[in-house]
């Protein structure tokens, strides 16, 4: 029998239907890895006035200080121009604002360029958005990220889990659970396709596909791997740890200001300045987003300093201790992420069984596929007014 290739397996954009483009800020400094200097830095660009506060706000096309919007749904920022706005601070909320790097974001509509409302409609602790990576076939990372958090990533396409808030309608090719549940023998739970999609998802040449299969043990080994994948990269609930032994601890004190990072292989630490950190797998100093170094990555986000007189140079005076402890838990994340790859390798989800591959053809010739245009628009979940420019309400 022939093997099944990944042409004829079905893809990401008709299995979750519904995807949204990644918000884009346009200006760095609404979103910082510190709560407490978004708050100053919105102290600053209230104390200044007229063309002051318009050069601090760094005007783009898409936003200046007299521009107009209605409120981020959820959220309490004001609507009136921000040129002559002299409220409270919006409350800094977590964001993913780079792979495996939680930030905090004044969530204020007025601040951000393309801030996508309908990821805000349904962003709730239940929520799951699954982030495109744009990793390409072969390469070690993943083609996928999976977050609570809004995410802010670029470049590729964000898809909710569900369509709604509170895990109402998910966001799957309707008819999926029901085919699922006639060739597996039990119906999957929605976060059970979004662990197996984890597991099994590759790049192709028409966009990620995922193959699927109707062999219940393959199936359950694909869905744990995914299941580990989503509670690592969403980091909520009992916090990861590895074996005894292995635990990072910082075993010299970190400076009040580091700028250099370096990674001793041999002895598997990581120096910031005089600063130690060990032991340091390998293979989480290795982990890439890209092109580069996750670690190096977040390193550089605490550490860059803002141009002179912008509101982005507002920086912590010293390096925070939450920071710290952010450092050890994502060296572990990383190194439990680098074990997983591997064990996702030898089980290999993306290689059905023979004659157990549920393919695109199936799914058409089951009336899943092609899903209808109303499942790749987002819902109308609007259950409360929301204020629009300058204190009116607003109807969808």
């Amino acid at each position: 029998m022939p093997r099944v290739t990944h042409d004829d397996a079905p893809l990401l954009a008709d299995l979750m239907p519904w995807s949204v483009a990644p918000p884009r800020l346009g200006r760095e400094w609404p979103a910082a890895p510190d709560a407490a200097c978004l708050k100053a830095r919105w102290a600053a660009l209230l104390r200044a006035e007229g063309p002051e506060r318009e050069a601090l706000f760094e005007p783009t096309r898409s936003r200046t200080p007299y521009s107009a919007v209605g409120q981020l749904p959820g959220r309490p920022g004001g609507t009136e121009r921000l040129i002559r706005a002299s409220g409270p601070c919006p409350e800094p909320v977590r964001v993913l604002l780079a792979p495996f790097d939680e930030q905090w974001l004044l969530a204020d509509h007025r601040l951000i360029d393309a801030a996508r409302p309908e990821l805000w409609r349904v962003a709730d602790g239940r929520q799951v958005f699954a982030v495109e990576t744009g990793a390409a076939a072969g390469t070690a990372e993943g083609p996928l990220l999976a977050t609570s958090l809004p995410p802010f990533l670029r470049p590729g396409r964000i898809r909710p889990l569900y369509r709604r808030p509170g895990a109402a309608e998910p966001n799957l090719a309707p008819g999926l659970l029901e085919h699922l549940a006639a060739r597996l023998g039990h119906r999957p739970a929605p976060v059970d396709v979004l662990a197996w999609i984890l597991s099994a998802a590759r790049p192709g040449r028409s966009g990620l596909a995922v193959p699927l299969t109707a062999d219940a043990g393959r199936w359950a080994r694909g869905v744990a791997l995914g299941h580990r994948a989503l509670w690592l990269m969403r980091r909520d609930g009992e916090r990861p740890k590895l074996p005894g032994g292995r635990r990072p601890y910082v075993r010299a004190p970190l400076p009040a200001r580091p700028i250099g990072l370096r990674y001793d292989r041999e002895e598997e630490t990581l120096h910031l300045d005089e600063g130690r950190v060990s032991p340091v797998p390998a293979a989480a100093w290795d982990f890439t987003a890209g092109t580069d170094r996750v670690l190096e990555q977040w390193f550089a986000a605490r550490t860059a300093e803002g141009a002179p007189g912008t509101l982005a140079a507002i920086r912590p005076a010293a390096w925070p201790q939450a920071w710290t402890s952010e450092l050890l838990e994502l060296i572990t994340v990383l190194a439990l992420l680098a074990e997983l790859r591997g064990d996702r390798e030898e089980a290999d989800p993306a290689v059905p069984a023979p004659g157990a591959a549920i393919t695109a053809a199936e799914l058409r010739a089951a009336g899943v596929l092609p899903v209808p245009g109303a499942a790749r628009r987002p819902a109308s979940v609007l259950d409360h007014a929301e204020e629009g420019p300058g204190g009116q309400f607003t109807l969808i």
